[in-house]
């Protein structure tokens, strides 16, 4: 009986340990979780197969960002110091699209979920609001962006942050789809691709990204698992330039805890994969197979 007494005890002691499960759901396309815990709340997908954190933040009204990844998404600024229009394609909790409107108000901001039901999470526990310049479209982000580009729209900011719970959706992977964003890039625009500097599929994504928009910076850091990709179509700006817009950006990006200045020397250029991989396209993306467990 004292053992048990004293396990029971202990189990209340690690208790309050635990993240507490506030929201959950199945929608559609995936399992969604809500977690909270010491001032931190978080969207997970696919919890069953492993807890992987969409979005966090603080509950304390603080706007400092949470993930290292999330704060380097943010120098896609360094490309483009102040985007007019912008695509985002992923909603997750909304934290990206939030920043982009309060540091750029009168910019015009078209954020691209497929799962109706991660919007309505965003918006019930995440604090994200829809504005008349920031509006969340319930589509495909490969749909909607193959029609903008019929409609020769431009964006001049485009973020690619959608991932299922695993990875990136197998069809947002490939060359044919990169040259649809390719399209609907403006000339003077920026692509920030968020992907796994882990995975096994770094080199196929790599030759991938090479193939249709030729060189690109990566931005990487030892404190996360994550790689940004930093793509346009004219040439590439130098250090010394992107380091004179994160001087001039820092004050701004100073309260989301962004390093801002930090960033432009972390970018490099250098190809660090196998070029002999072979390019991800629609008939060849076995994500199933390169995906790490």
């Amino acid at each position: 009986m004292k053992q048990i007494l004293i396990l029971l005890f202990g189990l209340a002691l690690l208790r309050p340990l635990c993240a507490q499960t506030i929201h959950e759901e199945r929608s559609v396309y995936r399992d969604i979780t809500v977690t909270e815990r010491f001032g931190r709340r978080c969207l997970l997908f696919n919890v069953h197969r492993g807890d992987r954190n969409q979005t966090c933040i603080f509950t304390d009204g603080s706007r400092r960002l949470v993930f290292d990844y999330t704060k380097m998404s943010f120098a896609g600024l360094l490309l483009k110091p102040d985007p007019k229009r912008v695509l985002i394609a992923g909603l997750g909790g909304g934290t990206i699209p939030l920043v982009l409107s309060e540091l750029f108000p009168d910019a015009s901001i078209d954020v691209i979920e497929i799962d109706e039901s991660v919007a309505r999470v965003a918006k019930d526990f995440f604090f994200f609001k829809q504005t008349d310049l920031m509006r969340v479209h319930i589509n495909d982000a490969r749909v909607f962006i193959k029609r903008a580009a019929l409609k020769e729209e431009k964006y001049d900011y485009i973020v690619l942050d959608a991932f299922s719970g695993d990875y990136i959706p197998e069809h947002m992977l490939t060359q044919e789809f990169l040259e649809e964003v390719k399209q609907v890039l403006a000339p003077d625009g920026v692509v920030v691709a968020n992907t796994f500097s882990t995975s096994r599929f770094y080199d196929h994504e790599s030759v991938t990204y090479q193939r249709v928009f030729g060189e690109f910076y990566n931005f990487k850091l030892p404190t996360s698992g994550n790689r940004i990709i930093l793509t346009q179509l004219k040439s590439l700006p130098s250090l010394g330039v992107m380091a004179e817009r994160a001087a001039q950006l820092t004050p701004q990006l100073r309260e989301y805890g962004i390093p801002f200045l930090s960033y432009p020397e972390k970018l490099s250029a250098e190809v660090d994969w196998d070029m002999s991989r072979r390019v991800l396209t629609d008939q060849y993306s076995p994500s199933n197979l390169l995906r790490d467990n």
